[in-house]
């Protein structure tokens, strides 16, 4: 009887594992719908996360870049992202290490 219990909690650690280690980046990512226009590797509406990162390789600048434009929508009109300088480090931290 107890295995089959052990087994049960096992799975459903598992199963959750997932949604229990998202960060905030993830959550800002989810709430902004971001993949709406963005994907890791393919372009959709708007460039992959991993053609941004490519661009800005070796950029010691490009996170304070890309927080920048994640305030304030920079010049090709992209969604405003309210969040803290943080949560954008983070979500910027996510775009960069796209491959």
């Amino acid at each position: 009887m107890k295995l089959p219990l052990a087994l049960a909690a096992a799975f459903a650690a598992i199963a959750f594992a997932g949604t229990a280690f998202a960060g905030p980046a993830d959550d800002i990512i989810a709430k902004e719908k971001c993949g709406k226009c963005h994907t890791a590797q393919t372009t959709k509406k708007a460039p992959s996360w991993a053609s941004i990162a490519e661009k800005y390789k070796g950029d010691a600048g490009a996170e304070a870049k890309i927080v920048n434009h994640l305030k304030t929508g920079g010049k090709d009109d992209h969604l405003v992202v309210k969040a803290s300088d943080a949560d954008l480090k983070a979500v910027a931290a996510i775009v960069m290490s796209s491959k």
